[in-house]
């Protein structure tokens, strides 16, 4: 609060001045001399603590209103309220609390955080597996399963500074119908705008082809429930039920749409209106292979848009990244199918409402990918042009992903352990032509409409830079919102600014060297504006930057 009594006459120097004058001189400080003015007194700490200086300073260093990365707390559960300065307070952007926000960006860039384990390392069959468990953000929630076939697969809970020894706050089963053993294979996390405050929508796939849909209660997730089962059945003229439900490895959801992609990349869509799920369409793709990520929007209430990303195959026998673009949206059942390959609109449930006036289908796609090779001969002037894209393919890829603008490929090395290779895209045994360590930025263009008058508006993959850094292979890749997280082989964490390409150590390397013959750690990551978690054999690991 600036206080606007005359000053003291018994005080000297600065502390004579009025409070705006004295903010208005923190002003021109640098965030170190800031810090370094809060440490003078009680009241320049609190001068110096001024919303609108920090806001001054956050937009200078960072160039946008808000914190960078994936869908993140529902709200503030730490307690800290911004209070601004009284007449100063305009609009919305005026609440946050921009010290606070420049704090955690910081941390971000320099890789500073502090570090949590939740629980003791995996055990059983999925110590040496490729997937050893999956998780999700939701919230102030980290919600895990476990991908080791049990009898009884569970949902794991965790809520932060509940339980003392970081066991789950609460666990939901997922039992499947036919009472056989499975596993959960994905996870994912309804991105609609939540109904009600407290709740969130998570589906859980099992290997059985089945999946579970919960209401999530964030603020007391013992109060989580299960609100559907699918149990897909096959239907004479649909796609084969196996092709389509074994097992799932990916999945997107926007109620009530949910996308689901297969091991044998079959694409599915699913209906989940009026308390039930119906299996509307299967696509399937036979120049597409894993590992591939989803970007789901809406551009419009009705419409949805569902960008891909995925390895593909190169002449001779390399890899590079595609994508594709998938406009979904209601329509009459008497319009065409997409392609041949796809399931007439009907339901597959055992249960729920029948048949939608307006089912949901793809309407229209389009593809693009980051080399393609010429038909036909072409000439030296050709092949000179083609050098440059063709020394960034790769003999195999370890992950790809996409947050809808920037792209990212991690290439794998020649040689892998065989639990690893289920879910990476094989070629031959011809050496990459660029280190496996070394991570590949494309720019994305999906221009809705052309340009200009004469420009066609075509979608394309253009390359942008190298992001070097990383001394072992990538196992895994989360990106979201222009920054982008690498999990390594040998255990090391780096963060990436997209839009700067300068990338930060967040974690060092646990095993041994790469060029001394590591052993490959199969992992995954993902992260929101504060946290990123990271799940491996050693166990699901917090490292927080809201410190």
């Amino acid at each position: 609060m600036l206080n606007t009594k005359p000053p003291d006459p018994d005080k000297t120097g600065l502390e004579r001045l009025y409070d705006e004058l004295i903010v208005h001189i923190f002003s021109y400080l640098s965030y170190a001399d800031l810090c370094a003015a809060q440490a003078a007194s009680r009241n320049w700490y609190r001068l110096a603590s001024d919303n609108h200086i920090w806001k001054s300073l956050y937009l200078s260093a960072f160039g946008r209103t808000r914190l960078r990365g994936a869908r993140g707390f529902v709200d503030r559960t730490d307690g800290r309220v911004v209070r601004p300065l009284p007449g100063r307070a305009k609009g919305h952007e005026d609440t946050k609390d921009w010290k606070w926000m420049f704090r955690i960006s910081s941390n971000w860039r320099r890789g500073r955080c502090n570090v949590e384990q939740l629980h003791e390392p995996v055990e059983g069959d999925t110590a040496n597996s490729e997937d050893n468990c999956h998780v999700l953000l939701v919230g102030p929630l980290i919600i895990s399963a476990s991908a080791q076939i049990t009898s009884s697969p569970v949902i794991c809970i965790y809520k932060p500074a509940v339980n003392a020894d970081n066991s789950p706050t609460t666990t939901l089963p997922c039992p499947s119908a036919h009472n056989l053993p499975c596993s959960v294979t994905t996870l994912a996390l309804d991105q609609s705008h939540p109904r009600a405050s407290n709740t969130l929508k998570v589906v859980a796939f099992l290997s059985s082809g089945e999946f579970l849909v919960f209401d999530i209660n964030h603020e007391d997730p013992a109060k989580s429930t299960r609100k559907l089962l699918y149990v897909p059945t096959h239907r004479p003229g649909q796609h084969r039920l196996a092709d389509r439900t074994s097992p799932i490895v990916q999945a997107v959801y926007h109620h009530p749409l949910l996308i689901s992609l297969s091991k044998t990349f079959q694409l599915s869509i699913y209906d989940l209106s009026n308390n039930g799920a119906q299996h509307m369409q299967t696509l399937s793709s036979y120049t597409s292979y894993p590992p591939t990520s989803f970007v789901l929007s809406t551009p419009t209430p009705t419409t949805y848009k569902l960008v891909m990303a995925y390895a593909i195959p190169v002449y001779p026998s390399h890899w590079t990244v595609g994508a594709t673009e998938l406009i979904i949206a209601a329509h009459s059942p008497s319009r065409s199918s997409l392609s041949e390959s796809s399931d007439p609109p009907s339901p597959s449930s055992v249960f729920g409402p029948g048949p939608l006036s307006s089912p949901l289908t793809v309407v229209s796609s389009r593809t693009a990918r980051a080399l393609d090779v010429p038909p036909g001969f072409i000439d030296d002037n050709k092949l000179r042009l083609m050098r440059e894209q063709w020394g960034r393919k790769v003999a195999r890829v370890a992950d790809t992903q996409t947050d809808g603008k920037w792209l990212v490929l991690a290439p794998a090395p020649r040689e892998m352990s065989s639990d690893t290779l289920h879910r990476i895209a094989s070629a031959s045994a011809t050496p990459p032509l660029r280190s496996s360590t070394t991570l590949q930025l494309y720019r994305l263009s999906l221009p809705s409409a052309p340009a200009r008058p004469h420009s066609t508006g075509q979608s394309k993959i253009t390359f942008v830079r190298y992001l070097e850094g990383q001394t072992s292979p990538v196992c895994a890749l989360a990106l979201a919102d222009g920054r982008c997280v690498s999990l390594g082989m040998n255990g090391s964490i780096w963060v990436w600014d997209l839009e700067n390409g300068t990338g930060a150590e967040v974690a060092a390397p646990t095993s041994i060297p790469y060029h001394l013959g590591w052993e490959a750690r199969p992992g995954s990551v993902v992260f929101d504006d504060r946290r990123i978690i990271t799940a491996d054999r050693d166990g699901i690991v917090v490292r927080r930057f809201d410190i």
